[in-house]
């Protein structure tokens, strides 16, 4: 079991931005901040890193690909990770990637600053670098430049994955509480459940939405998310779909 502790260079992760990110989305975003530090690709005034999904997960073997391209996009909506498209071929939808050190410095808490800022400082976009390109990342490169163990998952973080993509933000402490609750009643309530119910119900929103509003959070997360909507396949046509949820 030796060689699963650390002998190679660690992926460092701040406590402090965890807690304020999400623990999956300050993996990930320090690995960006990793390789905006040496990109070469300057647009508008800011530096871009790019890549396809595949090879991004080669630096997050950790994560399935579904779970990163929740992270990637949670961070997208949460306003740290920005994207755009700078590709010569107008067919190629690579996304590029850079990060809002303004916006991640001002997330953090007061007494955070100090450790948050070297961060922000660190990506400054009048750093100067000798990088002419930013280097296909291959499975070698990973293991020189980041752990091959993640930490382990927090309960926080996984809640936040479902979260922001649930429609209503409102009641979002009490959703978390029940969001415990129902993880910890057994092992089968799994996040891979609630976002299958989710799409359900998000079907069920967008085929009624003349009327339909969607729940407070603390109240989908309160059992709710189990409730029988009625959804159609096809065009929606005359008549509706009625919630048959109690």
């Amino acid at each position: 079991m030796g060689n699963l502790l650390i002998s190679e260079p660690p992926l460092q992760v701040l406590p402090s931005l965890a807690v304020r990110v999400g623990l999956k989305e300050a993996i990930v975003l320090q690995q960006f901040h990793y390789w905006l530090q040496r990109s070469g690709n300057n647009r508008d005034g800011y530096k871009w890193v790019y890549n396809s999904y595949d090879e991004w997960h080669k630096q997050f073997p950790f994560f399935s690909k579904v779970t990163l391209r929740r992270t990637i996009n949670s961070l997208e909506k949460q306003g740290y990770l920005v994207s755009g498209n700078y590709n010569k071929a107008g067919f190629d939808k690579t996304k590029w990637y850079r990060i809002d050190y303004q916006r991640l410095s001002k997330a953090c808490d007061q007494n955070d600053h100090t450790r948050c800022s070297n961060c922000s400082h660190a990506g400054d976009q009048n750093e100067q670098t000798n990088t002419n390109r930013l280097p296909e990342i291959t499975t070698e490169t990973t293991k020189e430049n980041s752990a091959a163990v993640a930490a382990p998952s927090s309960i926080e973080s996984e809640f936040e994955e479902i979260w922001s993509a649930y429609p209503s933000k409102k009641g979002k402490k009490q959703a978390f509480n029940h969001y415990k609750a129902w993880r910890k009643k057994s092992a089968k309530h799994s996040n891979d459940y609630l976002f299958n119910r989710l799409k359900l119900y998000k079907q069920y929103i967008s085929q009624n939405k003349d009327w339909y509003r969607p729940m407070d959070g603390s109240t989908w997360f309160n059992g709710r998310f189990d409730d029988e909507y009625q959804v159609s396949t096809e065009q929606k046509h005359e008549g509706r779909e009625y919630w048959t949820g109690g």
